[in-house]
This record gives structure tokens, sequence and C-alpha cells, in this order.
């Protein structure tokens, strides 16, 4: 007698606006690469902010295999932090503005090659940080990448164009500011233009912040880009998308488990892309292998 194979459930939880691409006929798209065999799928559309971590959470509480995010980073963190220390695993269908842990992970951006690699169910557990009690599983920030991620949510353009858009806007008057940092016990007082904590190496669109940094090393990469002339940009891009920003004489990187970040005042922080407030004293820690995610 044939065994039966109990199917999967899955939960696609779809951002109808990330990436400013549109996600009509999603649904359609996903059952034509999806193998129904393996996988009995339900799909929601989002509708506000927090509405993915809700759902998510529910998902976790149903006993659901694998929730999906079809978005961008900020649609991902959501998820994640629903899913972060559960047995639900993470998928991603990359449909944001930068795509960074997927891009690290080498999922495709083709959405229907996306689609079709879910059927493979390969998993990994990888860290997530925390920032202030906020998770982060691609990278957290202070200073200017903080100040055009705010710019950036506020914008009525999305994708890379706005993104861009945003990044011009802001570094033509953006200012470098003073931090004391305390990183696994070591302090160092720093003027810098702005300061990464990566678990993975890139922000997105293969722009490598952190070359060396993984996401299952247990611990945090802090990238610290010191105060550089405006001539220096073209040299800091091209360290940037040659995976060589570690060798810049502008770029100070430090691995840490347990960072402590103090500034003048309160202002935007940036967690996994996404604009935050917080103060002036950021606790950030690595939590190693917490999310199972498919890759």
């Amino acid at each position: 007698m044939k065994a039966v194979i109990k199917k999967k459930r899955v939960l696609f939880v779809v951002n109808p606006i990330s990436g400013g691409k549109k996600k009509k006929g999603f649904e359609k798209r996903a059952r034509e690469g999806l193998d129904m065999g393996l996988y009995d799928a339900q799909f929601v559309f989002t509708e506000c902010a927090g509405h993915a971590n809700q759902l998510s959470k529910e998902a976790v509480k149903d006993g659901v295999d694998l929730v999906v995010a079809v978005g961008g980073d900020g649609t991902i963190n959501e998820i994640a932090s629903a899913l972060n220390g559960t047995e639900t695993a993470l998928g991603i269908i990359p449909e944001g503005s930068g795509n960074g842990l997927a891009l690290y992970l080498g999922i495709p951006l083709n959405e229907r090659a996306a689609v079709r690699r879910l059927n493979r169910f390969e998993t990994m557990t990888i860290d997530s940080g925390t920032i202030n009690g906020l998770a982060f599983f691609n990278m957290a920030g202070i200073g200017f990448d903080a100040s055009v991620s705010d710019r950036f949510a506020s914008d009525n353009i999305r994708g890379p164009i706005g993104y861009l858009k945003a990044v011009v806007s802001e570094i033509s008057t953006y200012k470098p500011k003073r931090y004391l940092l305390d990183i696994d016990g070591k302090i160092l007082e720093r003027e810098a233009f702005m300061i990464s904590v990566a678990n993975s190496p890139q922000y997105g669109n293969n722009a490598y912040v952190a070359p060396q940094a993984s996401v299952t090393d247990g611990v945090l990469d802090v990238c610290i880009i010191h105060k550089f002339p405006l001539y220096t940009i073209p040299m800091m891009l091209f360290h940037l998308f040659n995976k060589t920003a570690d060798q810049s004489e502008y770029v100070e990187i430090i691995p840490g488990k347990q960072i402590r970040i103090e500034r003048e005042r309160a202002d935007a922080v940036h967690v996994d892309g996404e604009p935050r407030e917080m103060g002036t004293v950021l606790d950030i820690t690595v939590n190693p292998s917490t999310l199972r995610i498919l890759c």
C-alpha cells in the first residue's frame, strides 16, 4: 500500500506595495510554480504595518509549517520576528527595494524561480540580532543610512529609484556625528558618518558593507564608516559593490556579541531598512541560531 505523504501547510503573506511592484495575480502565478503535492497553500495580503507580524504569530499558533514573505526586508522582518525561536520556517519571495537577506542566501529575484525554489524545502538556521529589544535579521544601523531610510519611508516613490532619490537628497547635507561604543568591553569613541551592525554582509542590491559577515557565525559585524571627503564617493561605491569595503581607509569593522552605542541625541535607527525612533543608548545583542529559514 502506497504511503500517503502529509502536505506541508504554507501561508504566503503578501505585501501589496513593497518595492513598487504590483502583486495582482500573485496567487495564480505562485500556484503554477508550487508543488501542490507537497504544499497546502493559503495566501493573505497585508493591509497595514504590523499585519504581517500578526498573521505570522497566528500561523505559529496554528501549527503552520512555513510562512513565506512576499515583499522586502521590512516584510521579512515582521514575519521573521514572529517566527524567531519557533519551529515554523520562513520562506522568501523577494519583492523589495534592496532584498539584502534574499540576495545573500542566493534566493532568485525572479518571482517564478523563487517560488519553484520553495519546492526543495531546504532549510538552515540563522542568527538574529536585537537592538533595544527589536529583532533584526539582516542589518541595523544609525547615522546616514538611518536618515535615508527615514526619508525613503515617507516618500511616495518606492523601489530602487525612490531609494536613490532619498540618498541624493541626504548626502549633500548630512553631517557626521560622535558616538561612544562598547563592543564586548572594548570602549571606542568615534566620529562617524554612519554605523551599521551587520548580521549578513549586504544592505541589498549587492552593496556589501561588511563582506566577512555571516548569518551563522554567532557574532555581529560593527561597521563604522568614518567621515570621508565627497570626492571619494565613487571609490566608496566601488568598494561597496566589489565586496572590498573592509579595505577602505574610511571603514572600520569590529565583530562583537554585546554592543552598546551611545549618541548625543535621540534619532532614527533603521531595523532591516525600516526606520524607528530610538533614544541615546542602543543596546545590541546577537542571538545565535534562532530562525529556521528556507535557502
